[in-house]
């Protein structure tokens, strides 16, 4: 080994402590164990100022986890090279029955000489911040439905059957607040069920200000009113695609972009036989979800209404023209494959894979002529 050798530095790393493993690019041997270190500043310092004395240049690899993206940060600002990987895409043996801390961090560094490890997108922190948004609001919608949920259960239960055409509005709340139960504890239940129910659509409403609030300064407003061009893309489905997989323009074709959404089909094939099941549902599951969903807008025969022509208002000419072309597409694409006989959960699904490659187009027209 050699100052001028590369370094490739496997990090195990945990809540208090990093698991530091090194493998010389030079020399084939076995990578070495440097032993744990601590998480601090100045613990992340005294491991740089170690490893290069041993190596010019420093590679540094972890899996992504619940610790996030501090440490890539922080090595990146130190002006050295880390990359970040994708723990379901590291190669495992399948008679490896033991792990630990020393062995993950050796076949971290290991796996990055021999180049054997997927990196992961690293977001820029203000995209991280509108990302954190996106998902608190998403979790808080689903707790407002499973609380409304229980609550159906309790009066089904109980007997107590809405008479009217649809529920949570207006008049169906006025009905609820007339609903009293002969024991106090069941009284108490339903009232706290209301509670819940209550406190959540408030929150769920603050937040939803906040992300509008927050969409004012982000760098990623305009790509955000792009895709709202297209049908069944609005503000909420807008924002997640653009939190979640930021600037589109970094994958180079849209099959890159369908199979990081986890949307092109599995498959299962040996010698002459070719057999595909349904999708892999890898990669993002947050911007998958809104993009099926957005989908089952391409039911109706394609039109302009007047809220896609308000969103479209101050859209590029070329935007506008994608989002045109996606419509009549995407419609007759729908069409087709449920007159096939397929399944309309099937042909949504077919929708939204063609839908994020009318999305790719629009990124890549808007990277074209924004600076992000």
């Amino acid at each position: 080994m050699t100052e001028h050798s590369t370094l490739f530095v496997g990090l195990d790393v945990h809540k208090d402590s990093i698991a530091v493993g090194y493998a010389d690019a030079e020399d084939r041997s076995e990578p070495m164990y440097l032993g744990p270190i601590g998480t601090r500043p100045a613990d992340i310092d005294g491991l740089v100022r170690k490893l290069q004395s041993k190596g010019k240049r420093l590679l540094f690899v972890y899996e992504a986890g619940p610790c996030g993206y501090w440490l890539y940060r922080y090595l990146r600002r130190k002006g050295l090279e880390c990359a970040v990987v994708a723990p379901s895409r590291i190669p495992r043996a399948a008679a490896d029955r033991v792990k630990t801390d020393r062995r993950d961090a050796l076949q971290l560094a290991r796996l990055a000489r021999s180049g054997d490890l997927s990196a992961v997108y690293v977001p820029e922190p203000e995209d991280e911040a509108m990302r954190d948004l996106s998902r608190a609001r998403e979790a808080t919608k689903r707790d407002v439905t499973m609380a409304k949920q229980r609550l159906r259960s309790f009066l089904l239960r109980h007997d107590i059957r809405y008479e009217g055409n649809s529920t949570w509005g207006p008049k169906h709340l006025r009905w609820l607040a007339t609903l009293h139960f002969d024991r106090p504890a069941q009284q108490i239940v339903f009232q706290e069920c209301l509670g819940t129910i209550s406190q959540g659509t408030e929150r769920l409403a603050r937040l939803e200000a906040e992300i509008q609030e927050g969409l004012k300064g982000w760098r990623m407003r305009p790509m955000v009113e792009a895709f709202q061009a297209l049908r069944g893309v609005q503000l909420r489905v807008a924002v997640t695609v653009a939190a979640e997989l930021g600037d589109l323009s970094r994958f180079d074709s849209p099959r890159q972009l369908t199979a990081y959404l986890g949307l092109h089909p599995s498959e299962w094939s040996s010698g002459d036989r070719r057999r595909q099941g349904g999708i892999a549902k890898t990669g993002n599951a947050h911007a998958r979800r809104v993009l099926v969903e957005g989908a089952w807008a391409y039911r109706y025969p394609a039109r302009l209404s007047p809220e896609i022509q308000e969103r479209q208002e101050s859209l590029p000419e070329a935007v506008r023209e994608i989002a045109w072309k996606a419509q009549v597409r995407l419609c007759k694409r729908f069409r087709a494959l449920t007159a096939r006989g397929k399944h309309s959960n099937v042909a949504i699904t077919a929708v939204a894979r063609e839908m994020a490659a009318f999305l790719w187009a629009i990124g890549r027209h808007m990277s074209a002529t924004i600076n992000l």
